[in-house]
């Protein structure tokens, strides 16, 4: 599980990512108050039909099911946006020099629970693909969905007493506003 302590992968997309890690730890060594601010794999709600979630919802319309890889125990990290604006004023207001902060409301969404409600909400068959299937269903989020990534932001809360009061990802999809407008 990725903690606040938890240094990025060198060899992971994206790569800005460390570099701009980088220049917020080189900046608190000479004195400047910066912190980071690690986002998870989906940042969700009502504005976030363009989004990580507004994207797997698009595919399930096109291939006419939802869909999971494997057995759907992938874990994904998720924040509502309004919980990720408020750790981010909070950072800003009084987190210390060098302090790396994650915005995780909910630790690890199974792919599966996530799939599941989408399948709910568009009245679709909910499928188990192999590996090699979810690269066709998918396309490159094919590898993403594959991957257990949760994450935890346990320091965080502690740090800055912040806590996540919105929605998680199930029951910000189960609200509806992903399946309005396209």
């Amino acid at each position: 599980m990725g903690t606040e302590g938890s240094r990025p992968d060198p060899g992971s997309r994206p790569a800005l990512r460390l570099v701009s890690e980088e220049a917020a730890w080189a900046l608190a060594e000479r004195g400047v108050r910066a912190s980071v601010v690690r986002l998870p794999q989906s940042v969700h709600g009502e504005e976030d039909k363009a989004g990580f979630i507004g994207r797997l919802i698009a595919i399930a319309r096109a291939q006419g099911g939802s869909a999971y890889v494997d057995d759907g125990s992938q874990r994904w990290a998720a924040v509502h946006q309004l919980d990720a604006a408020r750790l981010f004023r909070l950072a800003v207001e009084s987190a210390p020099a060098g302090a790396r902060l994650h915005a995780v409301g909910d630790e690890g969404v199974p792919v599966r629970d996530i799939a599941e409600a989408i399948g709910r909400r568009l009245d679709l068959p909910v499928t188990g693909l192999s590996r090699d299937e979810a690269d066709g269903h998918f396309g490159f989020l094919g590898a993403v969905l594959a991957r257990d990534n949760p994450a935890s932001s346990t320091q965080t809360r502690r740090l800055l007493g912040w806590q996540p009061a919105q929605p998680g990802l199930i029951a910000d999809i189960e609200k509806g506003h992903y399946f309005t407008g396209r």
